[in-house]
């Protein structure tokens, strides 16, 4: 019988007692120390995830976070390192902001990865919706951050945790157009180099090869005719030009590895998931995931692929455990506040009532806290509704110390998750009377 999945990310965020403290230490994100320490601390989370029977771990891509909330530039790294480490657990990417990336170097780089890690590794996608740095590092392709409109209306909690905001402004509009213009295009040419022995390419903002119209035409190994003898079928015409290229190596793992997509709410994020196959992975409360899944099971369907209630789908999280529910409001008071007044409530045009951060926190939707007992029965009336194989359950390490990140993974894992195994397996039975 299926199993639920659960996957833990880390940043991380760079850790201060207070906001004083981290005002002092402007820019903490770029403070080598405090780097250092987080960087190699987060090796305890890693291998306990492994040795305790976790199915991923992973990390995130976001760049220029001077404030220290978000300080994941180099994922791909991470996670080699990672898979070094680990015997058991799936080690990925939530996930490469597509619309900023080469996208053959992306499937370069993540077929090396999944070599690795002997094929136990994931890959995340995202669209990209912080204005700073997607900006910035998608110039070149004419990316501008997504606010995820759509998402907005049909997902409104995502807009006190700054993952959407609600807009008709026309900029906002042909923003989010060409953003997904620019992501569903590059996620193409990225399954065409995994799972093609050669391909071509040409959109507007890509030729492969280049030039699109004749080839390559001074390719020396192609007049030497020793592309036609040892490359793929297909690269070189019977001119000698080069016709289509061929990305080395395949990954491991066939066609390709798991493919997460990451998404707010957005109906056609859930539906591009679908047709692909791909795991979406939703950042929205439980209201909003039962709808969403119809518009993924459709979509699928619609593509030859029949999932059955909540599989292939991921819920995201965030949970404090606490031997009471005071303990573990405090948790949330101590690891999940200051990220969420200055980080994701700062993201979002809407107005927290009267500046109350901590009620438009536990009010989200998103997290989860209280002792054992009630973080059990809540994910269980969650799970009742919609039955997901994934749960990412995302931390504030190092903000979070790294003991207790590991002890609310053990506790998940041993006192939680049997339970919604239950309910995945009671479903899976329901669904095949």
């Amino acid at each position: 019988m299926p199993e639920l999945k659960p996957m833990s990310i880390i940043y991380p965020v760079m850790p201060a007692k207070d906001e004083a403290e981290r005002a002092a230490l402007r820019p903490i994100g770029r403070n080598r120390e405090l780097y250092h320490a987080a960087i190699h601390g987060a090796i305890d989370i890693v291998k306990a995830a492994d040795e305790m029977g976790i199915w991923g771990i992973g990390t995130i891509e976001h760049h220029f976070w001077s404030e220290g909330y978000e300080v994941a530039p180099a994922p791909g790294a991470i996670q080699a390192y990672w898979a070094a480490l680990t015997k058991n657990i799936n080690v990925g990417v939530l996930g490469y902001v597509m619309a900023t990336h080469n996208p053959i170097r992306v499937a370069e780089e993540t077929a090396v990865i999944n070599h690795l890690a002997r094929g136990r590794s994931f890959v995340g996608l995202a669209r990209g919706y912080q204005s700073r740095w997607t900006n910035v590092m998608g110039q070149h392709f004419g990316t501008r951050a997504t606010k995820s409109p759509s998402a907005a209306v049909y997902n409104a909690a995502t807009q006190a945790a700054g993952f959407s905001q609600a807009t008709q402004v026309e900029k906002d509009l042909n923003d989010d157009k060409l953003n997904r213009e620019i992501f569903e295009d590059h996620v193409e040419i990225m399954l065409k180099a995994w799972t093609q022995e050669s391909f071509d390419h040409n959109s507007k903002r890509w030729q492969v090869p280049y030039p699109y119209e004749t080839g390559v035409t001074d390719w020396p190994l192609a007049r030497a005719g020793v592309t036609q003898k040892f490359g793929a079928p297909g690269e070189v015409d019977a001119d000698g030009h080069t016709r289509r290229v061929a990305v080395a190596p395949a990954p491991y793992t066939r066609p390709h590895p798991p493919v997460f997509l990451s998404g707010s709410g957005s109906p056609e994020t859930i539906a591009f998931a679908g047709k692909h196959g791909f795991v979406p992975t939703y950042f929205t409360n439980i209201q909003s995931a039962g709808p969403l899944a119809d518009v993924y099971r459709k979509a699928a369907a619609q593509h030859g692929r029949a999932f059955g209630p909540g599989q292939n789908q991921c819920m995201v999280r965030w949970i404090e455990i606490g031997r009471t529910r005071e303990e573990a409001l405090q948790r949330i008071k101590d690891y999940d506040l200051d990220i969420w007044k200055n980080f994701y409530a700062a993201m979002g045009r809407r107005k927290v009532e009267n500046d109350d951060y901590l009620g438009s926190l536990v009010n989200s939707g998103l997290f989860l806290y209280g002792t054992v007992d009630e973080v059990r029965q809540a994910l269980i009336e969650q799970w009742r509704v919609f039955p997901a194989e994934y749960i990412t359950l995302i931390n504030h390490y190092a903000q979070t110390p790294s003991a207790v990140v590991i002890e609310t993974l053990d506790t998940f894992q041993r006192e939680i998750k049997p339970a919604l195994d239950e309910v995945i397996h009671a479903a899976n039975r329901q669904a095949a009377e």
